[in-house]
């Protein structure tokens, strides 16, 4: 199990592993520049893939090139919502969600790539948006997330963008392991 997974069933007890991981992928890149460039990234990599190879697991049990990206749109969504929580209300409690569960109610292996683009590159513009428009200290303002404690608007842009990075990683995995590595 890759510590990348933040699985819902040991979240808590793998939250400071999962951070440390995810940050490590950031090291000291500018957040707000990787989460400004992974719509396009993620667009540009899928572009000619077909319906087949964006709905073919990178192995059994395994999330598709489909699945993957409405994951990404859902949890923009996810972030949106905290983000917004945190700018107006004072230190909201921050519930995390069942990713797993998510793909397999929500049907993520029957999600449509351009669909799953357009929200996820509308709700991440909206979020930029937002944390560029922030004024001064509500980069410090903290909500309480249930697994992990608090979190800081700041952290959450790195942990967010350290998301991104590790998908990015596993969109690439996924292209390459369903053949069709030279596409994008």
């Amino acid at each position: 199990m890759s510590i990348f997974s933040n699985r819902a069933d040991s979240a808590a007890e793998e939250a400071e592993a999962y951070i440390d991981a995810v940050l490590g992928l950031l090291g000291d890149q500018d957040p707000l520049v990787v989460l400004g460039s992974t719509a396009e990234f993620c667009a540009r990599r899928t572009a000619e893939l077909t319906v087949s190879q964006l709905r073919t697991p990178e192995a059994p049990g395994k999330w598709s090139v489909a699945a993957l990206l409405q994951h990404w749109a859902d949890s923009e969504l996810v972030w949106g919502y905290r983000l917004r929580r945190v700018l107006a209300e004072e230190r909201p409690v921050l519930t995390g969600f069942d990713q797993d569960v998510w793909a397999e109610r929500l049907r993520y292996a029957e999600a449509d790539r351009d669909a799953a683009l357009t929200l996820f590159t509308a709700i991440r513009d909206a979020n930029l948006g937002l944390l560029r428009s922030t004024g001064p200290g509500d980069l410090d303002r903290e909500g309480m997330h249930v697994e992990r404690g608090a979190e800081s608007l700041r952290h959450m842009m790195r942990l967010y963008a350290g998301h991104d990075l590790a998908h990015r990683r596993q969109l690439e995995r996924i292209i390459a392991t369903i053949g069709a590595g030279s596409v994008g």
